[in-house]
């Protein structure tokens, strides 16, 4: 990590809002969330979709790491592998989004609001590959937050805690859910920052 991460600002999407950043058609959830015991084969599936996105890219994928719940050892996660990957220009998409596709990987997400973010998820494995430009912080909060939680085993209790109490609930949409954990991981990753 280049520079101490600020704490992110950007407000939960409501339902027009998803509807207007998603590529295709929003299926609804209407379901509680699917969490499973962490799986020491997710490290292997990341590797798997890696190796797709640097045989897509090349020199082109500044950066890639597995980062979401799947990425800390010992908690519990919905079974989706989440990765980030870093190139020079995530607005310009004609520069990685076709080689992706050629690899399987589908546009999902567009958002030009929030760091020119753009999902795509991936073929094969369950998986969603969140792609922003070089140098965004949010990449760097995201990296804290994966890094604070496998170092620290009482943040990790309570992040698994608030995740499965919440998932125990019937969501529209998964977003809704993930927009439900903001205050916890904000609270976890402001004493990540303030520890750096």
């Amino acid at each position: 990590m280049a520079r101490k991460p600020s704490l992110p600002s950007a407000p939960p999407l409501d339902e027009e809002q998803l509807k207007a950043v998603t590529i295709g058609t929003r299926v609804p959830l209407n379901s509680m969330i699917e969490l499973v015991a962490y799986d020491s084969e997710w490290p292997k599936l990341y590797a798997k979709l890696e190796g797709l996105v640097r045989a897509a890219l090349g020199s082109n994928a500044v950066l890639i790491e597995h980062v979401g719940s799947t990425s800390v050892p010992g908690l519990s996660a919905k079974p989706i592998i989440d990765m980030i990957l870093a190139v020079e220009d995530s607005a310009d998409e004609n520069a990685y989004v076709p080689q992706l596709e050629k690899q399987g990987f589908r546009l999902h997400i567009r958002e030009p609001d929030w760091f020119e973010h753009r999902l795509l998820k991936a073929p094969n494995i369950s998986g969603n590959l969140h792609v922003f430009s070089a140098g965004c912080e949010e990449m760097d909060r995201m990296l804290l937050f994966r890094d604070w939680l496998r170092a620290h085993d009482e943040e990790r209790a309570l992040y698994e805690r608030t995740k499965k109490e919440l998932a125990s609930r019937v969501w529209q949409y998964t977003q809704h859910y993930a927009d439900a954990k903001a205050d916890v991981v904000r609270a976890i990753l402001s004493r990540a920052i303030e520890a750096h």
